[in-house]
């Protein structure tokens, strides 16, 4: 029977997404997103572990900062130990003290929330919008207008009187969120924006790389991103000060001496170890071909999902070009229930798919932060589902 037709003879839509995904990828299980070492990892693994150079320093350490730098465009790239870290680093630097709020959408994962938490700051969770699923810039302003005031130079939520600090945006599965639109609200109240790029390394608002746009950028190579180091992340800067900062901060803010162990703040050991930059490396000099692999992995879903009603999935934003970290799709249906009998049948099926994230307020942690109407994150998180997205899961699709 045609796939075309399954949905409207009565097939229940868990059964028609099961069996358009195993069109797909094929009736083996697949899991939501898996590292590949195909080129030089163990080789440069092999001369960390060779030479003794597994920790801190060593030249891989430096080399995959430069590579990093000359991919996205970043003018400095200073690497940690994972991108929870990178955040809660460019928080700092970016001026978040105790008890100051940071805009952040609900429609993340944790670490952006808690990263504010680690800065001793407190979120304040913002809508996001339908298009890009990051931030909602006009939403924003229209939130800072109705509880932000002006005072000695800076913005105060007059609702809590805590000062608000800055903005943070997320690049949901890699689709950049609306920048321009973002930056010009920042600009607006005077509020730095950071990027929650962790997600979107090789995705690109117009021609330039997300996680460059701000302030500052935050990376992550955990084991489920486009590309791995392990555990790890980057900050990502053009301003010659912050970097400097950044780097320092980074590595207990230690003074450069050849024997002194001075250090002039307080400072985090987040530095990002030589063994795994040097699988950094290796990922990095693939990352081309992973992305035009997944981006041809998204187009056959696209193709696939093609006129089942009910569903439809998630298209990169206009004017963007995505890594598609996770392919999604979206449900019409609001209940959640349906969301739950997909996901059980993919997973009764051996298809790794997941939900998005329990929207941040939601969090027992985070139940009493400050934050706007958020319906539409809500109704997002019991619609949304996230596909198998491997770059291997390409390789049987027709070029």
């Amino acid at each position: 029977m045609a796939l075309a037709r399954l949905h409207d003879l009565g097939e229940p839509l868990p059964a028609a997404i099961v069996e358009r995904l195993h069109a797909v990828i094929g009736n083996k299980p697949a899991a939501l997103h898996e590292p590949e070492f195909a080129g030089n990892e163990w080789a440069y693994v092999k001369e960390c572990l060779d030479t003794g150079w597994v920790s801190t320093a060593g030249r891989f350490v430096e080399r995959f900062e430069g590579m990093l730098t000359e991919f996205t465009g970043a003018r400095h790239a200073i690497a940690t130990v994972n991108g929870t870290a990178a955040l809660h680093a460019a928080l700092m630097i970016a001026g978040v003290v105790a008890g100051d709020e940071v805009m952040v959408p609900a429609l993340t994962f944790v670490a952006t929330a808690n990263a504010v938490a680690h800065a001793g700051g407190v979120p304040h969770f913002a809508e996001v919008e339908r298009a890009t699923l990051g931030l909602d810039a006009q939403r924003l302003r229209r939130r800072l207008e109705r509880v932000a005031e002006r005072r000695d130079g800076g913005i105060v939520n007059t609702e809590t009187g805590r000062p608000i600090r800055a903005v943070v945006c997320m690049h949901t599965f890699g689709h950049p969120s609306d920048l321009p639109d973002l930056l010009e609200v920042c600009a607006d109240f005077g509020l730095p924006l950071i990027e929650d790029a962790a997600e979107s390394l090789g995705s690109y608002y117009g021609e330039r790389h997300t996680g460059t746009f701000g302030r500052l950028g935050v990376l992550s190579f955990n084991g489920n991103k486009t590309v791995t180091t392990g555990g790890g992340g980057a900050i990502l800067t053009d301003d010659d000060d912050l970097a400097r900062t950044a780097r320092h901060l980074t590595t207990t803010a230690k003074l450069p001496h050849a024997w002194a162990f001075d250090h002039d703040r307080v400072g985090y050991n987040y530095r990002l170890p030589n063994i795994n930059a040097a699988l950094g490396c290796a990922q990095l000099e693939q990352l081309p071909g992973f992305i035009d692999r997944k981006r041809r992995l998204a187009q056959a879903y696209d193709q696939a999902f093609a006129g089942l009603e009910g569903v439809c999935v998630i298209h990169e934003p206009a004017g963007c070009r995505s890594n598609f970290w996770l392919n999604a799709l979206l449900l019409d249906d609001d209940d959640e229930s349906l969301r739950d009998a997909v996901l059980a049948a993919c997973q009764a099926a051996g298809i790794g798919a997941r939900p998005a994230w329990t929207p941040m307020h939601r969090l027992p942690m985070y139940r009493s932060a400050p934050r706007d109407d958020l319906s539409l994150t809500e109704s997002l998180c019991r619609r949304l589902i996230n596909l198998p997205s491997s770059p291997r899961l390409a390789d049987g699709l027709d070029a």
